[in-house]
Parts: structure tokens; C-alpha cells; sequence
């Protein structure tokens, strides 16, 4: 079950914060609970992405995109992840975990998070392709810059390795397993 009180109480800290600048670092800090467990008493895989939505949200929320959003009366959709896992965190651990804008094309925000221990070992990395959407389907960046305020932002250049993901993104076939 996706952790609605968490996730409420993650927005309405971010809404008490300050702003944060277009190039800000949102910072938030977690806890591992015994439900977020796997089968080896570990994170769970797909829990940590969705870990990951409550250090995302708050961070668009203090940058300012969700009363874009709201405005707008647009969407937020995630179009694709590549994550990392290094570091096993196991019941009750604590977490710091950084998120940040990295840069955008023409149709997609490109969202960096990562998971660090106390003592500063990363434990996992993930990149995460987002999308604004609206009624007719995802709605270009150059309108979402107008509405968050910053019309003609340049996006910094993306890591080589990100934009090598994109490439391959680009690359894989859709639909998948049509010849099977």
C-alpha cells in the first residue's frame, strides 16, 4: 500500500520551507519501517522508488511546480527510471535523501535522487524522466518554464551517462515482445 501519511506529512513539511531556487537540492530525511521490508528483511526494491516519490514531491512542491500545476490544472506522470542499489538498508535505518533538478528537453524533466546513510554512504541513485501532462497528452517544457516563471531557462548539459540513458530509451522498442 503506497504510504499516504508519510507522503502527507513529507508535502505539508515541504509547504512550511522555504522556496527552493529552479537549481535547488531538497533535502528530507526517512525512516526503513518493518512494512517497508522485503522477503530478506531489506528495503524493498520497488519500495525505495516509491521512497523516492516522497523526497520528489516535496522538492516540486517548494520549487513551485505544483501551484504551476494547480494553476494549470495539469498532471505529473513518471516516464521512465534508471536506478542504482549499492547499499543494503535494512529495518529502522535512517536515510538523508537529496533530490534535484538536473536539466529537461523538450518534453521531459529529468529529477536526480539519491539515498545516503547518516555516515554519507550512498546506499542507491535513481534518475527519474518526468512529464507534465494536460488533456491533450504531455505538455512541452518550454510551457511548463513560462508557468514555473523562468521563460528562455537553458537546461544545464545532462551527464554523459544520462544522456546515453535517454539515447537508449530512444532506442527500445514500443511495444515490447511484439514478436513473441
Amino acid at each position: 500500500m503506497y504510504p499516504f501519511i508519510r507522503f502527507a506529512f513529507h508535502a505539508f513539511r515541504a509547504r512550511r520551507q522555504p522556496r527552493l531556487p529552479f537549481d535547488g537540492v531538497h533535502v528530507s530525511h526517512h525512516l526503513c519501517w518493518p512494512w517497508d521490508l522485503d522477503g530478506w528483511l531489506e528495503l524493498n526494491n520497488g519500495r525505495t522508488l516509491t521512497v523516492y516519490d516522497l523526497g520528489r514531491i516535496p522538492f516540486g512542491i517548494r520549487a513551485g511546480l505544483f501551484d504551476a500545476m494547480a494553476r494549470e490544472r495539469w498532471g505529473l506522470t513518471i516516464a521512465g527510471s534508471v536506478a542504482r542499489y549499492r547499499k543494503r538498508v535494512r529495518i529502522f535505518d535512517r536515510l538523508v535523501m537529496k533530490s534535484r533538478l538536473i536539466g529537461w528537453d523538450a518534453r521531459f524533466m529529468y529529477i536526480e535522487q539519491a539515498m545516503f546513510r547518516p555516515d554519507g554512504s550512498c546506499t542507491s541513485h535513481a534518475v527519474f524522466r518526468s512529464a507534465l501532462t494536460d488533456n491533450n497528452g504531455i505538455v512541452t517544457t518550454d510551457r511548463a518554464l513560462v508557468a514555473l516563471g523562468q521563460p528562455g531557462a537553458v537546461s544545464p548539459a545532462l551527464p554523459e551517462w544520462v544522456a546515453q540513458w535517454i539515447a537508449a530509451e530512444d532506442a527500445r522498442p514500443w511495444p515490447p515482445m511484439q514478436d513473441t
